[in-house]
Formats: structure tokens, C-alpha cells, sequence
């Protein structure tokens, strides 16, 4: 079966059975590509019977003229996206795209890259789901198993576009900056927290010694403005990323990695002179330290070819003052798209009264309280103070988390609490709740929903990032979080605060 697919994806030896080894032995679900080509040939099969072939007895250029004249009957391939035959040698895609592409080809000129990317995608989603806690080693083993199919970006942002046009879907773009996060995970008989009279807590370990640690886990394409991209892209909105990234290996892997979760690479830069930024995070407990060197970039604004519905602001390097300004003067030549602003680093460090213009062209302003304090200056006590003050310098909608004790909206006069969900299990890392709570709460809204509505979906994917490590392998799919939200226990409830 392993023969099957790698003929099909024309994936190199011996990279590829080694990849399949490695990925049964890390999820311990032996048998996965069996499975995998029988579900294929079953699928296969039965639209062969629909056209009348017989699966037995039809050579791959009669199978090809077949599909090729039922190519008006989108019904006839709706869950044939990863299907393919081998016949005689020869590979013959079921793929609409495919057939679509194939009908002003030769035999001998056909095409199968599409079906060769979904069933790659395929492959990988059905290891994931036998271990989701190895999702991006999982991804990384299949993206090296001796194929190169999938980071075709023509073929990305042409798939992009086509579901546009037909789905109509709200297209958001974000911009911020981009990492490759490494986790180590600290043993915590050989490190410890102390604290200190003032409250400060420092991380030690023992000095000019070599203390053990138990794992590391490289995450990437990472940061709270691709983090936010991945989790709309994966909650069924189309997403776009502007960020920096250098010409080495590290970058070329963020591109691939963003082109698998269904974010449009198109408004990336890649400076090919520059390194990709990589960050270090210390986990001790569920807590992590960072350890952060953003690389140098030419932040310039480059204008998107597809006008956004949304555009979401978040964590960016020091140098891009100029960037803002560019974005807010094309933002005032597209008075309809709306403006996110989850402040980062750099952006408290100016303060409102050098961000005053982008305050107040913002439609929504996401922070947590301290942050809110810090902006406005506004009582800490007083939620309903800290939100009027954060009206008062522009956003239409305003969003405040507050750690353990939920999360309030305030729109049109009036303020919203939530509750967070409730962990089924301690959480294991927490870095990347924000950033699931803000793109969540923005990703409803997108759609349509109400904001009570949007408050209500946002603890959730909060919720299940902080059960795996790194900010992006608990983002859910919009049925499994809708599944959570019927779930929810009685007291997960929305009040407004008079």
C-alpha cells in the first residue's frame, strides 16, 4: 500500500518508507497507509460504478475520457478531492480541479497535482489524528518524505482565490511579525522559581552547570499575527499573513507550513539576505519564559491585491513605524474594511498618543486589563472605566481579557462578561490562548455573529490551545468548537454588566 501512494505522489525512496516508519512509530498506529489507499480505492471504485465502468476491466485512458465527460457533475466528485487510480502505471486523478484542468489536455499531458496535494494533506491528517500532540513533527516528516508537492504556491494562492469567488467568504489580512519557537521543557528537579520580596519572580537554574531538560518541541511559523491567521484559516475564514521572513531554511519552512494550514503566503516578504526570527521558550510547569531576538526587516507596506474585509494588526518589530502609516493611508482610501489592533510590544512602548490615528480608525481594540490601564491610565478597578477610556480614543468595539476571572466586550453603550470555558485537564502550555481568544472573538464576528455570540465562541479555542504545546496545534476546526459550545456546562453563560 506504502507502493501506492508513493507512485501516486512520485515521492522519492528511501525517504519516503522511512518517512512512513517514523510516522507509525511516533503515533503507534501501524497500518495507517493501508487504511489510507483503501478508503482511496473504495471511493475510487464507486464513482467508476456511477459512470458505468467496471473497475476491473477499464484501462486508464478510457477511466480518464470517462471522468472527463462527467466533469459538469460537481455532485459526482464532492468527496473525491484526494482520490486517485493507478492503472498500468499510469495515474489518473478524480480530482475536480484536475479534470476540469485535463479537458484541454492530451492523455499523456494530464495533470494530477492537485490530487497529489490533497492526498498529501490527507496522509497528514490522519497521522495527526492519531496523535495530536505531534502535530508539527508530524507535518515536518511528511513535508520531507521525498515529495515536493504542496508547496507549490501558484497552485495555493489559485485555490485561495477560486474558493473566494464561489464561497464568498470575508477575507481577512494580518500583519505582524513571525517566528520559529523552540519549547524546552525545563526539569523541574534541576530548576526552580524564586521569588522575590517585591513580588518579582525570576526562573533559575544552577550557574555554570549542565542541567537536564526533558524535551524540546520546534513550533513554527508562529506569532500572535500568524497564529491568529492559522486559527480564522482553520475556523473556515480566508486568511492572509504579511510578514518577514528571512531566505533560509527556517522561512522557507513558515511559508510551507502557512500554505498547509490555508493561508494565502501571497502578501509575505521574504528578505533573502536576512534570518528568520527564532525565539526560545522555557516551560517550567504550564508557565513559560521567552527568550526573544526579533531580526532586523524593511518594514514596507505593500498593498494587497485582494482588498480585505478585515485587516488585523499585531505584534511587530520596532522599525515599522513607517508601515503604519502606509496601512492607515490605504485604510482611508478602503473606508470598508475594518481594523483590528491587538497591541504588541512596540505599540505600548510609543503609547496612544503616537498611535492616536490608528486608535481611532480602529473598529476593535483587543488587550488584556493591564494593558487597558497602561493605554488609558484609567482605574484598574474599575472595568467599566477602562472600557469607556479605550472608546474615548477611537474603537467602535473593545475587548478585555482578564486572566482566570474571563473575558468582557463593550459595544454601543453596553458591557459584556464571559467566563472561561472550564479545562478538562490542566493545562499543559499557554502560550497562544490570547491570540486564539482575539482571532476567535474577530473570526465570529467576520461571519456575522452577534457580539454576545462571539464572546461565547472565544474561551474555547483559548481553552483547547493551552491543552498541547504551542499556540497553534489545539486551534479547532469550526464543527469541534461549535461541539464544545453545546457542551458547555450551564454556567458558561454571557451577563451583562449594568
Amino acid at each position: 500500500m506504502a507502493k501506492f501512494l508513493r507512485e501516486i505522489l512520485q515521492a522519492r525512496e528511501p525517504a519516503f518508507s522511512q518517512a512512513i516508519r517514523q510516522l507509525e512509530g511516533m503515533t503507534g498506529r501501524r497500518g495507517t497507509d493501508v487504511a489510507y489507499v483503501a478508503d482511496i480505492l473504495a471511493r475510487a471504485h464507486a464513482v467508476m460504478r456511477q459512470i458505468g465502468l467496471d473497475p476491473a476491466d477499464t484501462t486508464a485512458l478510457e477511466l480518464y475520457k470517462a471522468l472527463g465527460a462527467h466533469s459538469a457533475s460537481a455532485t459526482l466528485f464532492h468527496s473525491t478531492d484526494d482520490v486517485a487510480l493507478l492503472i498500468d502505471g499510469h495515474v489518473v486523478s478524480f480530482n475536480h480541479d484536475d479534470i476540469h484542468e485535463n479537458l484541454s489536455k492530451t492523455f499523456e499531458l494530464r495533470t494530477a497535482k492537485h490530487v497529489r496535494c490533497q492526498i498529501q494533506h490527507g496522509m497528514t491528517a490522519r497521522y495527526v489524528a492519531a496523535d495530536g500532540d505531534n502535530e508539527v513533527a508530524i507535518q515536518e516528516i511528511v513535508a520531507q518524505a521525498g515529495m515536493n508537492i504542496c508547496d507549490l504556491s501558484d497552485y495555493h494562492e489559485q485555490k485561495v482565490a477560486s474558493k473566494r469567488a464561489v464561497e464568498k467568504k470575508p477575507y481577512l489580512l494580518f500583519i505582524g511579525d513571525i517566528f520559529t519557537d523552540a519549547f524546552i521543557q525545563l526539569d523541574e528537579k534541576s530548576s526552580k522559581v524564586i521569588v522575590e520580596d517585591d513580588g518579582k519572580k525570576w526562573l533559575a537554574v544552577p550557574y555554570g552547570q549542565k542541567p537536564k531538560y526533558e524535551r524540546v518541541d520546534i513550533v513554527r511559523s508562529v506569532g500572535p499575527a500568524p497564529n491568529a491567521a492559522v486559527s480564522c484559516s482553520r475556523l473556515g475564514l480566508d486568511a492572509g499573513l504579511m510578514a518577514w521572513v528571512g531566505g533560509d531554511d527556517v522561512g522557507k519552512e513558515a511559508l510551507s507550513h502557512l500554505t498547509r494550514e490555508g493561508v494565502s503566503t501571497e502578501p509575505m516578504v521574504v528578505e533573502r539576505d536576512k534570518a528568520t526570527s527564532y525565539w526560545y521558550v522555557l516551560r517550567y510547569n504550564a508557565d513559560r519564559t521567552m527568550l526573544v531576538k526579533s531580526e532586523k526587516y524593511q518594514y514596507k507596506w505593500q498593498a494587497p491585491k485582494t482588498t480585505p474585509d478585515w485587516v488585523y494588526l499585531s505584534y511587530i518589530g520596532e522599525d515599522s513605524w513607517s508601515l503604519h502609516e502606509s496601512l492607515l493611508d490605504y485604510l482611508e482610501i478602503t473606508p470598508n474594511t475594518k481594523l483590528v489592533f491587538q497591541p504588541g510590544t512596540f505599540h505600548f512602548a510609543w503609547g496612544p498618543k503616537k498611535l492616536k490615528r490608528l486608535y481611532a480608525r480602529a473598529h476593535i481594540v483587543i488587550v488584556n486589563r493591564e494593558e487597558a490601564v497602561d493605554i488609558t491610565g484609567a482605574d484598574y478597578h474599575s472595568l467599566r472605566g477602562l472600557a469607556d477610556a479605550l472608546h474615548a480614543i477611537g474603537p467602535e468595539i473593545v475587548v478585555i481579557t482578564d486572566g482566570p476571572d474571563g473575558s468582557y466586550a463593550s459595544h454601543d453603550g453596553k458591557l459584556y462578561q464571559m467566563p472561561n470555558y472550564p479545562d478538562p485537564v490542566p493545562p499543559k502550555e499557554r502560550t497562544g490562548a490570547g491570540d486564539a481568544f482575539a482571532s476567535t472573538f474577530v473570526a465570529a464576528l467576520a461571519i456575522g455573529k452577534s457580539i454576545d455570540e462571539a464572546l461565547s465562541w472565544a474561551p474555547i479555542n483559548s481553552m483547547n490551545v493551552v491543552q498541547h504545546i504551542g499556540a497553534q496545534a489545539g486551534l479547532l476546526k469550526r464543527s469541534s468548537l461549535l461541539q464544545f459550545l453545546k457542551d458547555a456546562p450551564k454556567n458558561y453563560k454571557i451577563k451583562e454588566i449594568e
